[in-house]
């Protein structure tokens, strides 16, 4: 009997697998169900278009004036001009100045700005008496606005007669200098780096302190003096957040403006004259919308352009970091 059930049980063993796998071939191949209506997405859909048209309305605007002729000084004289708003303004003898202007603040305030932010957090990152109120004031130029910062040093800081700076020069025997006159980029350079010191040294603060101090122990216990614990602990930890910190100014320091406007209005010639206050120019002094518009143009691919090679390498450290 026994070996009867099994000689059964053998003979419909394969007639099971059999019937068994056409069933599981028919689930794999069986198509997948159409998802469920999901009403959270609904529910996303107004906040997203209103983003998009927040950001797409006005720059298609600005494509459309930027092909057009269309100064409000002639509000007659209209039409499309295709790419002639372009070459006016590449032939604007401003136009190249402001390229070079742009690039020389924002090379000077990211170096200015870095290189303080970076010792102003090693030195903060010390314990000392009152350390808490220092990082306060440390801090504080940041939150001033920047027409009321431009104001500030023009008229309390640098001014020839009155100024904080003309008063330490006369009381040590040398003429007072007219800032704003003689060194106008400088002075937009300081006012500026002013502001975006504090910046870089919260962003710096925050990466040291998350340090491990054993490192440092045991760089002492090796013998390693405090230069070589920060050119070779301190300042490749600080590598990921320089990196963010010149990311994020960069993107602003494109769009500088009110320290320009409040203090030199882009002179003394165009000597600080930059593309945002040119855009400004011909836009609202000449009134020329369709130059101003090729300027904004000009500005926004700019920006991307420097956005995407900043993003990568940020990527390309972030990686690095990783796969450390």
């Amino acid at each position: 009997m026994s070996t009867l059930h099994s000689t059964q049980v053998s003979s419909t063993s394969p007639m099971m697998q059999s019937t068994s796998q056409p069933a599981s071939r028919r689930q794999q191949t069986s198509p997948p169900r159409k998802e469920r209506f999901n009403p959270i997405r609904l529910m996303q859909t107004p906040s997203v278009l209103i983003l998009l048209a927040w950001m797409i309305v006005p720059l298609a605007m600005t494509i459309y004036f930027s092909v057009n002729r269309y100064n409000l000084m002639a509000p007659d004289q209209t039409g499309f001009v295709g790419l002639e708003n372009y070459a006016f303004l590449l032939q604007d003898p401003a136009f190249w100045p402001s390229i070079g202007n742009t690039a020389l603040l924002i090379g000077s305030v990211l170096a200015i700005s870095v290189i303080g932010g970076t010792l102003l957090a090693v030195l903060f990152d010390q314990p000392f008496r009152g350390r808490g109120i220092a990082r306060l004031l440390v801090i504080g130029p940041f939150f001033v606005m920047p027409t009321v910062a431009a104001l500030i040093w023009k008229n309390m800081i640098m001014h020839p007669v009155y100024g904080i700076l003309a008063y330490v020069m006369r009381h040590l025997g040398l003429e007072p200098i007219d800032w704003l006159a003689e060194y106008p980029m400088l002075s937009v350079i300081i006012i500026v780096a002013w502001q975006w010191i504090p910046f870089a040294f919260l962003i710096l603060l925050t990466a040291l302190q998350s340090l491990d101090t054993d490192q440092k122990e045991a760089a002492q216990l090796d013998g390693a003096g405090p230069v070589r614990i920060f050119f070779y602990i301190v300042l490749p930890h600080l590598k990921r957040a320089i990196t963010v910190v010149i990311m994020i100014e960069t993107i602003f320091l494109l769009s500088v403006f009110a320290e320009i406007f409040t203090t030199t209005a882009g002179g003394p010639g165009t000597a600080t004259t930059n593309l945002t206050f040119l855009v400004y120019s011909i836009g609202l002094q000449q009134f020329d919308i369709g130059i101003a518009s090729a300027g904004g143009i000009f500005a926004v691919v700019l920006a991307n352009i420097v956005s995407f090679f900043l993003v990568r390498m940020l990527a390309r450290n972030l990686k690095g970091v990783n796969e450390k």
